[in-house]
């Protein structure tokens, strides 16, 4: 099996230097894989060092402990990560450009895909772009002929209860693109993601009124933390 020699720059800046080589996160993920580290273990190689007393692992667990999850950890904002102890500007950074890239990897994947046959990583990208925001935001992906994502609309934005949407301007949006059919997706801030009535009532105004304009609505997402409901999966289309 092959093993991994740090450098000296590594060994001198890894707090977690004393460790036996095979149990260190960066060296493991080598050797086995990402997919092998645990959720503490990943953060840990994204934030490279710990801090005084405490190793980078013992600091990433903290730090998940402390958000709750790591969905909610990655979904804070840069100010609400750098006054974290052991974080700073720096790291703060160093988390949302892993995520930003994650965002694009998505969108990039979607884009060349029938989101139709790739239905996790549409559900992947609805999260990452909503599940930050703390008030009611409507989007639309604007899809060709072929299901493929070609761009990404935020169309409405509302408090953190409501949202008004108009489905005129919806209608202008897809002609605008040139879309052959849309996928809706909203936020619940509150967490939960049960439709409401209006959100029922809403997508089947913006069917009726696309199907004028030979548009297909494929589904309507809400996106509640980590969760996603699927108008389609529920019958509700």
């Amino acid at each position: 099996m092959p093993t991994w020699r740090p450098t000296r720059n590594a060994r001198k800046n890894d707090s977690d230097a004393d460790w036996p080589l095979a149990e260190r996160p960066r060296e493991r993920l080598l050797v086995q894989g990402a997919q092998e580290l645990a959720d503490a273990e990943l953060l840990a190689i994204c934030l490279r060092t710990g801090i005084a007393g405490k190793s980078a692992v013992e600091l990433a667990r903290d730090l998940i402990g402390e958000f709750g999850s790591v969905r909610a950890l990655l979904s804070a904002s840069a100010p609400e990560l750098a006054r974290r102890r052991g974080l700073g500007n720096a790291k703060a950074a160093q988390l949302l450009a892993s995520v930003e890239l994650a965002r694009r990897s998505l969108s990039e994947e979607i884009r060349v895909q029938d989101a139709l046959a790739s239905p996790q990583a549409v559900r992947d990208y609805l999260r990452l772009i909503l599940g930050r925001k703390d008030r009611e935001v409507f989007v639309a992906l604007m899809l060709d002929a072929q299901n493929r994502v070609r761009a990404t609309e935020e169309l409405f934005h509302g408090t953190l209860t409501q949202t008004s949407v108009y489905p005129r301007e919806v209608v202008k949006c897809a002609l605008r693109h040139n879309a052959a059919a849309l996928i809706f997706a909203h936020n619940h801030p509150s967490g939960v993601a049960e439709p409401s009535h209006a959100d029922e009532l809403l997508t089947r105004t913006l069917k009726s009124a696309l199907a004028l304009v030979d548009v297909q609505v494929l589904d309507h997402f809400i996106v509640a933390g980590g969760r996603t409901l699927s108008f389609a999966e529920r019958g509700l289309l």
